[in-house]
Order: C-alpha cells, then sequence, then structure tokens
C-alpha cells in the first residue's frame, strides 16, 4: 500500500508542478460551464426575452403576462434602442417587437397585425421561444379572430341595428372566446411519457463539461505509459521489488482518483452555482462518475499500448477526448442530431455517461432506471482494460 501510495503522490507532484495545470484542473471547465450554462438564462434557467412594447394596451399587456407563464422563457419588457443595443452586442439571444398597431380595432375587424422575433443564428432555444411566442400570440389573437367570424356570421343576418350592438355583440363573443380558450375539454386527456425529452442548459452544460474535461487527462494516462516504456521504466520495474501489477494499479489508479477530485469540484459548482440537484442520490452520483472515470482511464490505457512515444500520446488525447465529446453530445444536445447518428454515436462512453448524468439531474432517474448506463461503462472499462493489460504484459 505505501508503495501505491509514493507513486500516485509521484504522479500528482509531477502533474501540478506547472501552476498552469490548474488552468485546466478546474478554472477552463468552470469557465465553459458557466457560459454554456448560464450565459443567455438566469438561475431558473429560462432564456431571458427582450420585449419591445410600443402597442402598451390591454392586448399586449396579456400577451407579456402570458409569456411570463410560459416554460423556459423570461419576458424583459425594455425600449427599442436597448433591445437592439444588447442583441446586437450579443447580450441578448431574443427580441420580440410588439408594434403600435397592434391594437383592438384591427384585430376586431379581421385585420393582420405583424409581431417580429428577432433571434441569434444557431441557438439551442430558438425552439423553445419560438412556441412560448406562438402560444401567447395565439391566446389573444385567437379569440379575435373568432369573436371576429362570429360578428361577420351575425351581421349575414342582419340583426344589428347600430354600430354599438355590433360592437356589444363582439366584445361578448370575444369574452366567451376567451374562456373558451382557458378552458380544457374533459373529454381531452393529455398524456406524457416518463421518457419525454427534458432540456435544462444548466445540466447539459455541467455534465458535457465534467465528461469533457475529465476524460481527456484520463486518455493522457497513454502518454504516461508511453513515457515510462520509452525510458525503459516499465522494463526496470519488472526486476525491482515493486510489483509490475503494483505499479500499473497505482500509476493508472492515482490518474482516477485525480480525476474524481476534479468531477467533485465541477460537481460542487454545479451545486452551488448552477443550483443543480448533483446531490440527490449520492450513492447513484459517485457510481456514474466512478463508471464514467474507469471507462476513459481504460481506454486511455488501451491507447497507451499503441501510440509510439509522448507528443504522439497527448495530442491524440485531445483529438480523441474533444470528438468523443462532440459526437457524444456534451456540446450540442443529441436531439440536434440526425437520428442515425443519435444511434451510431451509443459506440462512446461519452454518449452513455451523459445520458446518465443528464436523465439523473433532469429526470429524477434512480440506480435502476441508470442500469444501463452504469452497465455499459462498466464493461467499457472492463474490457479496454483487459486488452490494456495484457498487451502491456506481451510488451514488456
Amino acid at each position: 500500500m505505501r508503495q501505491i501510495l509514493a507513486i500516485i503522490r509521484k504522479d500528482v507532484l509531477l502533474r501540478f508542478a506547472s501552476p498552469s495545470e490548474w488552468l485546466f484542473f478546474i478554472l477552463l471547465p468552470i469557465l465553459f460551464t458557466f457560459v454554456l450554462g448560464m450565459g443567455n438564462y438566469g438561475s431558473d434557467g429560462k432564456v431571458t426575452l427582450l420585449v419591445v412594447n410600443e402597442a402598451k394596451n390591454e392586448i399586449s399587456a396579456r400577451m407579456i403576462e402570458a409569456l411570463k407563464d410560459a416554460p423556459g422563457v423570461r419576458p424583459e419588457v425594455v425600449s427599442r434602442a436597448e433591445a437592439e443595443e444588447r442583441f446586437l452586442a450579443r447580450k441578448a439571444s431574443f427580441w420580440l417587437y410588439l408594434p403600435p398597431d397592434l391594437t383592438a380595432e384591427r384585430l376586431m375587424n379581421g385585420e393582420q397585425v405583424r409581431l417580429l422575433l428577432y433571434q441569434q443564428p444557431n441557438n439551442l432555444r430558438a425552439l423553445a421561444v419560438q412556441r412560448a411566442v406562438q402560444a401567447a400570440v395565439g391566446g389573444e389573437s385567437l379569440p379575435f379572430e373568432a369573436a371576429h367570424e362570429a360578428v361577420a356570421l351575425a351581421e349575414q343576418y342582419g340583426i344589428f341595428a347600430a354600430e354599438a350592438e355590433r360592437l356589444q355583440y363582439f366584445n361578448e363573443a370575444l369574452q366567451l372566446a376567451r374562456a373558451l380558450w382557458l378552458q380544457t375539454p374533459d373529454r381531452l386527456e393529455v398524456s406524457r411519457p416518463s421518457s419525454a425529452p427534458v432540456y435544462d442548459p444548466r445540466a447539459q452544460a455541467s455534465a458535457g463539461q465534467l465528461i469533457t474535461w475529465v476524460f481527456i487527462p484520463l486518455f493522457g494516462i497513454s502518454a504516461l505509459l508511453a513515457y515510462e516504456r520509452n525510458t525503459g521504466t516499465l522494463s526496470r520495474v519488472m526486476v525491482t521489488p515493486t510489483p509490475w501489477a503494483v505499479f500499473l494499479v497505482a500509476t493508472i489508479g492515482g490518474q482516477v482518483l485525480m480525476a474524481l477530485v476534479q468531477m467533485g469540484l465541477l460537481v460542487g459548482f454545479g451545486v452551488l452555482g448552477l443550483k443543480l440537484s448533483w446531490a440527490r442520490d449520492p450513492l447513484v452520483l459517485v457510481l456514474l462518475l466512478l463508471t464514467s472515470a474507469l471507462a476513459a482511464g481504460a481506454i486511455g490505457v488501451f491507447m497507451g499500448t499503441w501510440v509510439r512515444n509522448e507528443a504522439q500520446a497527448n495530442n491524440l488525447s485531445i483529438l480523441m477526448g474533444m470528438v468523443m465529446a462532440l459526437l457524444g453530445g456534451c456540446w450540442y444536445p443529441l436531439e440536434f442530431f440526425p437520428a442515425p447518428v443519435k444511434t451510431v454515436v451509443h459506440v462512446l462512453p461519452t454518449t452513455w455517461a451523459l445520458e446518465g448524468m443528464v436523465n439523473y439531474l433532469t429526470r429524477g432517474s434512480t440506480l435502476r432506471d441508470l442500469f444501463p448506463q452504469l452497465a455499459v461503462l462498466t464493461g467499457f472499462a472492463v474490457i479496454f482494460f483487459a486488452l490494456g493489460f495484457w498487451r502491456l504484459k506481451r510488451e514488456a
């Protein structure tokens, strides 16, 4: 045990010999997590929608209230100049323009009023914001359309003797249409599957960046093994009192231990900074983090048996880590990928790790629910550790 602890201490001192290592160990992961998870969102995970209300009437006020009740959207009423300034500076991703001609008179006469929704390109929340705006607009415009049709039908029978009667009939039809719009028919039952997609940018960013920044150093075990092999350390270890297996367990275990510490720090930021429920079930959390780290470490060991030198291993670790993170959904949700791609990327451990962590955070998945992800990650670890140890023993 003393030999293992000594080797782990040596590896920790070597890794953090340069102060710049802290930049990649904790500072950059937290920065990227914050930017991706909170850049356009508040602590409640809602995207800010700037609203320019130049109509300033009951209709526009009702639309803004409807937006406040929409999931994932937080309306903020500002002037047009401020909305344009923040949008051009990319400090806001969306803004909605309610024009002055958004009046009851125009809607009563069946005239169309054009509302403008501006959005930054390639924004992941664009669809959610569009649906929220459509629901808010529909909740106010559709009753007007229904009331207008009711008045038009009544006019065909000539029941209005004066304009006042027509206006009163319209207002009564409008109130009835609004009431019916807010009601759900008893015969309609909405059923939602338990596995329905739930998107939380904070959870996506926290889990995705954790995997990205932890997997790359664990793939870097290949560089350690390449260095030890090229300098002859592995060969010399074979003839020392330190068993070969002890050396490997200490070398690999030290890297996995540092990865778990890094994961713990990023989880802590997720709890305190992003208000995520990482600590909801400590047992499940530990199993998720441990199996993910072991899977990445095993791949690093296997890679170390193929690379020729330390520089090659470092470059390959970064490349493999970034590619696996991107394809595994760590940077963009898998829902944005084509269906065939979403199936193929399940050959990657990053996909299973991300699915497990996101489901744990957003759906409250239990140990039983996450068994497939945990089993697959454990399988990655067992298979690649076995192959890596076999090749290392053969080379030694």
